[in-house]
């Protein structure tokens, strides 16, 4: 489970999270909408004690953010906006070494290598080093290193940027698939995403949450597409 609770950040006295609540439950897949800028990516940052809140607080399995011990961040995985990478190693020493850092045991080391490999179709670029694969092999790597370790909290900054319809089709399915049994929260600005794999979407603008239901009433909470309802909600905002 994911708590938050009365959040803000500011930089240089300007705030890009302005008192944003939410509760994520374990089963639950978040859509976290909302338009550049609007401080998703901030929050999500947030969320994996990246960087620290100005105020407010984050719970972890009840644990406070703040105070976060190695024994706690291993329940977290990752996929960060870039999802940056030591591009000098090949995918296999890549996914070896988070799987390490990340506390697998050894003898499961392989099993787990081989699972995330499987899942993302990385099978012709295991020996290939991370510099030199396309922008959806990178953002696939970056996706198995989230979950090799099997985490119970998963967050997801625009897991499918980069990738082709087919690969699109099977990150999802695949976010589906390990939902069940883990607490997902997925940021990302592809209204068509929420629709296929969330149960609740989220709309933040200029910081402030605007929406939180199901993605099904978000598409009835207004007319048109869910694009024009997505202007409705959040244009406007703080004016």
């Amino acid at each position: 489970m994911i708590e938050i609770k009365n959040l803000h950040k500011k930089y240089n006295g300007i705030t890009v999270v302005d008192n944003l609540s939410l509760t994520v439950n374990k089963g639950e897949v978040l859509g976290f909408l909302g338009p550049n800028g609007a401080g998703k990516s901030t929050t999500m940052k947030m969320i994996t004690g990246f960087i620290e809140p100005t105020s407010g607080e984050i719970k972890i399995k009840d644990y406070l953010i703040t105070n976060l011990s190695y024994e706690v961040k291993k329940y977290i995985g990752y996929l960060p906006e870039g999802a940056p990478m030591y591009g000098e190693m090949t995918t296999y020493d890549f996914l070896l070494f988070i799987a390490k850092i990340r506390g697998v045991e050894k003898n499961n080391i392989n099993n787990s290598i081989d699972s995330v490999i499987s899942d993302l179709s990385l099978q012709d670029v295991i020996y290939k080093r991370i510099e030199h694969l396309s922008k959806g092999f990178k953002r696939r790597v970056g996706i198995a290193q989230a979950i090799i370790h099997d985490p119970e909290i998963l967050i997801m900054d625009e897991p499918t940027d980069g990738l082709d319809p087919n690969q699109k089709y099977d990150v999802r399915e695949l976010i589906k698939k390990i939902s069940k049994d883990k607490t997902i929260i997925v940021s990302t600005h592809i209204l068509e995403e929420v629709e296929a794999v969330c149960t609740r979407a989220a709309i933040i603008a200029k910081g402030k949450l605007l929406f939180d239901d199901t993605p099904i009433a978000l598409k009835n909470s207004g007319s048109g597409s869910l694009d024009d309802i997505f202007r409705e909600i959040t244009l406007g905002v703080g004016n």
